[in-house]
This record gives C-alpha cells, structure tokens and sequence, in this order.
C-alpha cells in the first residue's frame, strides 16, 4: 500500500477535527512500533501540503527495556533527516521493584503513567503545543470494549484533546486508518519497527480484545468498517436516557420496588 492511502486517511482526520494548525510544533510520540515509526515519516511528508505551516520533532521515552531501539530509531532520522529526541529513564527499575512488591506482572498503568509525564516535560521543553500519537480505528474500538466490559461506559479516546493542566493538546491523526492498513503500508514502503520488547507484550487486556475482535471479522467481515463508522455517527446514536422523577413516580417507586418477570 503506497504512503498515500496514510496521507489521505490523514488529511480526512485533520479536517475533520482541526488537528494540525498553521504555526503547531508538533511531537510524535515515539514508541518505535509501525504505528508511530509510520505517522512520523507521514507527518514529514504531510507538511508539504498546501496550508500546513509546522514543525515537527519525535520523542522517544526510554524505558530501559533495549539499547537496541534507540539505534533503529537513530539510523531512521538521519537517514531521512528527521529530529529527534531520547529521553533515558529509569522506569524499568521502578517497574520492576513495583512488581517484585505486588508480587505479579509489570503494572502496566504505572508505565504508561510514568512515561505520558516524561513525554509531556520533554515536550514543553522542546517548545511544542501538540502531543502526537499513533492510535488508529483498531485501538479505538478495542478502547470502546474494554470500557464496555471494566468501566460499563461507551467511551475511546478523542482524536484531539487538550488538556488545561499542562496546555497541551494530544491529537490522534491515524483515527481513520486501520491497523491491516498500517502494516501494509509499512511493508510496502520498508519502514522499520523497533520488536517488541516489553515483557508483558501480547498479555494485556488488549490483546484480548485485539484477539476477539479479529475472531468476530472473520465471522463478519463488514464488521469493522461498522464499528468504525459508528465512531462519528452521533445521530444514529439510540442508548437509553433517564428521565427525572416526579415526586409522585418516586413515591410509588419507593412502595413497590417489585421487577416484572420477562414475558414468557
């Protein structure tokens, strides 16, 4: 898949929901998977565009897992002349002393808690107002699910948010692309992943949905352009309200607390 089937799902997002403004300095959130290896590369070429006056800068947070990801990610920016900035944390050391504590798995929260503040004080540092992430319609929908099943709520996460506390803005631009997309596009235009090298990889909740929902698509395969078209379709939108009681229905509420067997 050419790098233009990327750009296009981009520049929907963008106009959509106003992600990228004249003058943003941007920074991509820098794992090293496809995701965010291929909406930095993008986002380079997106500013070629007519109209889209920024500047753009990756952060990679390290963890501690691998030296061996900083040195992929290295050789990708010089060879296409893109900026760069390596963060050395110490968050596997505190990842691991919490999971000796707890006596489990590497809490997974921790980390993403621990590397979202790194990111947001390299961000500030380096002068930019938007934060850069690489979730596209696959994350979106497992989001909804696991909300659906832990938090009992419809809800993901939002193509652009800001957030007071520290002004910043996160803004998702691949919301519109699916991961098969992503990975296709990857192959096709040999960008390079860092392996996944986190010890909980393949064990999260997410997986779990990633897993059931791709058991679902086989079964259904319009399936997933539904989900994601529900995503925006806000008017079709039938979940239940709750009306306000009057004082007389919350009376008799409280006498007959009684609920009527289904019909048979």
């Amino acid at each position: 898949m050419k790098i233009q089937t990327i750009l296009r799902g981009i520049r929907n997002a963008d106009q959509d929901f106003n992600l990228i403004e004249p003058g943003d300095r941007l920074a991509v959130a820098l794992s090293g998977g496809k995701d965010s290896m291929l909406m930095w590369i993008a986002l380079s070429m997106y500013r070629r565009f007519k109209g889209k006056d920024f500047s753009l800068c990756a952060i990679h947070v390290d963890v501690g897992f691998s030296q061996k990801e900083n040195e992929l990610m290295q050789e990708f920016a010089k060879k296409h002349n893109l900026e760069l900035h390596i963060v050395e944390t110490h968050i596997y050391d505190i990842l691991k002393l919490e999971k000796n504590l707890q006596g489990g798995r590497i809490q997974c929260s921790l980390c993403s808690t621990l590397k979202k503040g790194t990111l947001i004080d390299e961000a500030k540092r380096l002068g930019c107002n938007k934060i850069v992430f690489g979730h596209h319609a696959d994350d979106a929908i497992e989001t909804i699910l696991l909300n659906l099943i832990h938090g009992g709520r419809f809800a993901t996460f939002m193509p652009k948010q800001h957030m007071s506390r520290t002004n910043l803005t996160m803004i998702r631009p691949m919301v519109y692309l699916k991961e098969a997309e992503i990975i296709q596009a990857c192959a096709f235009n040999d960008i390079p992943a860092v392996k996944p090298v986190c010890p909980n990889d393949g064990y999260s909740q997410r997986q779990e949905m990633k897993d059931m929902l791709n058991g679902l698509y086989a079964n259904y395969p319009g399936a997933q352009d539904s989900f994601i078209k529900a995503l925006t379709n806000r008017k079709e939108d039938k979940l239940w309200k709750i009306e306000p009681k009057s004082e007389d229905t919350a009376d008799a509420n409280a006498k007959d607390d009684t609920i009527d067997a289904p019909a048979a």
